[in-house]
């Protein structure tokens, strides 16, 4: 196995037409609304821990 050295590379422009990139933007906004709801969930879920840990607070 022969051995390569790192090379950098920089992209400086990408040819996308804009109809393609406006359907890619509605896809990603689509796909990351599932992503929400979970981190949601997993927020609403942690909340409650700490909040049946610490309570409210001294009365």
């Amino acid at each position: 196995m022969s051995y390569e050295p790192n090379t950098r590379v920089t992209v400086v422009d990408i040819q996308m037409p804009f109809l393609s990139m406006v359907v890619f933007m509605v896809k990603a906004a689509i796909a990351s609304i599932p992503a929400v709801f979970i981190l949601t969930v997993i927020a609403s879920l942690f909340m409650a821990i700490l909040s049946a840990l610490f309570g409210s607070g001294p009365r």
